[in-house]
């Protein structure tokens, strides 16, 4: 049942107070963090590798095949564990994962194996973190009630979306600029002690027991319940519909290392910076949201965010100048942090506990398919159209899923929370 505007505290600092919740988003952001620079440096050494533009959108479908074939299996089993022992264990993997690559940057690995056996070894430790990913992603969104109250979620939620941004802009730009000042190799070895010492701050997370509700549930019982919920509950529905097409055509940010190297000529300095611009841009509107929240119309405000989203990739795809691109990526970035904010808190306040690793794992599902599949579906229309095509034909596309929602989706936009 959803919680009357009237409970829910707009005090901007109410979940920081709590200390367990504290140990979630400083875990949380240096996470993240090596996983943006993990995401930034195997861009970047794909592409220096192959010179291809569509070796880049491989890396998204490597990861999203198994992430996304295994989340409605992985939201089953959150429901069902105590969620603290699998969010360490998922990020005990991912050290492993990052470990693996380390290895493959050493010089001695690339003079035995060659560039061809170095790539296909990259994308196949991709594909092991997708798996990873479908069990891990979703327990971030679905812990986060069992250590707020819930008059405190909606504040939670907006500070967990800051963490998370914040995150992405430090790993964006500081990947970019490690991978200049230390190179590869050295940069991996900076990846693994990050998400080392996320481990070691999330610890001091206290257990949470399984929800028993549905313990007797069969497994596809289990996952249709969760399903149904989504189907039957419009707002959410078109939430993460709207964001799976926005994404899945706006994934401009995908083309930077080729924006960066060759049409704006920046280096891997420059890429940094401009692959950080986004984020940098959604943190800025979330710590605005955190302090001053939006109080009605969120609905159509979403829709005017993807919106105005999809009008800066077109203008990004345009831009030959380094500032321009940089601050329409950065414009991009604060839109999408609307969007994120709405989304995050719609999915967190409509979903009942007993169900939330299911309906998590499909808003994982949704975020997968957009972002990874989003960056292969930029590789192909790269490759077909050329690169600047290619991304404007993207944003045109954000555009023309935003006006068909305008006016297929009206409990959406008129959805307030």
């Amino acid at each position: 049942m959803q919680e009357h505007p009237a409970q829910i505290t707009h005090d901007p600092l109410a979940a920081v107070r709590i200390a367990e919740y504290r140990f979630f988003i400083a875990g949380r952001f240096l996470f993240i963090m090596g996983l943006r620079m993990m995401g930034t440096l195997v861009g970047w050494w794909i592409y220096s590798l192959t010179n291809d533009p569509f070796s880049i959108g491989l890396i998204g479908l490597s990861e999203v095949i198994p992430a996304v074939s295994l989340a409605l299996y992985a939201g089953h089993i959150i429901d069902r564990s105590e969620k603290r022992y699998m969010l360490l264990r998922g990020v005990f993997l991912y050290i492993l994962c990052a470990l693996a690559l380390f290895l493959l940057s050493f010089d001695f690995m690339m003079a035995e194996f060659g560039t061809r056996l170095i790539t296909v070894g990259i994308y196949t430790v991709i594909f092991f973190t997708g798996i990873v990913r479908a069990f891990t992603g979703p327990i971030f969104g679905a812990i986060i009630a069992s250590i707020v109250p819930r008059s405190h979620l909606q504040n939670a939620i907006t500070w967990s979306q800051g963490t998370w941004l914040g995150a992405s802009v430090t790993g964006h730009a500081l990947g970019g600029l490690l991978i200049a000042w230390l190179g590869i190799h050295n940069t991996l070895a900076c990846i693994v002690f990050f998400i080392i010492t996320s481990m070691v701050v999330m610890m001091g997370l206290k257990p949470k027991p399984a929800n028993h509700a549905n313990a007797e549930q069969r497994t596809w019982e289990s996952v249709k319940e969760g399903l149904r919920f989504v189907y039957r509950t419009k707002e959410v529905l078109g939430a993460l519909t709207l964001d799976l097409f926005a994404v899945l055509f706006g994934g401009a940010v995908a083309m930077v290392p080729v924006f960066a190297r060759d049409i704006l000529k920046i280096g891997a300095e420059g890429f940094g910076i401009l692959n950080a611009a986004a984020d940098l841009g959604s943190i800025c509107i979330v710590i605005l949201l955190t302090i001053f929240p939006m109080r009605k119309k969120q609905g159509k405000k979403l829709l005017l965010a993807v919106g105005g989203f999809g009008l800066c990739i077109i203008c990004f795809a345009l831009s030959k100048w380094f500032l321009l691109s940089f601050v329409l990526l950065l414009i991009a970035g604060m839109l999408d942090g609307i969007s994120v904010v709405v989304r995050g808190t719609i999915l967190q306040l409509r979903t009942p506990d007993h169900i939330r690793g299911r309906v998590m794992s499909v808003n994982s599902m949704f975020i997968n398919s957009s972002n990874e599949l989003g960056q292969f579906e930029s590789g192909v229309a790269a490759k077909l159209m050329g690169v600047v095509p290619s991304v404007i034909f993207g944003g045109a596309m954000t555009l023309g899923v935003v006006i068909v929602s305008w006016f297929k989706a009206p409990t959406l936009r008129r959805f307030e929370y």
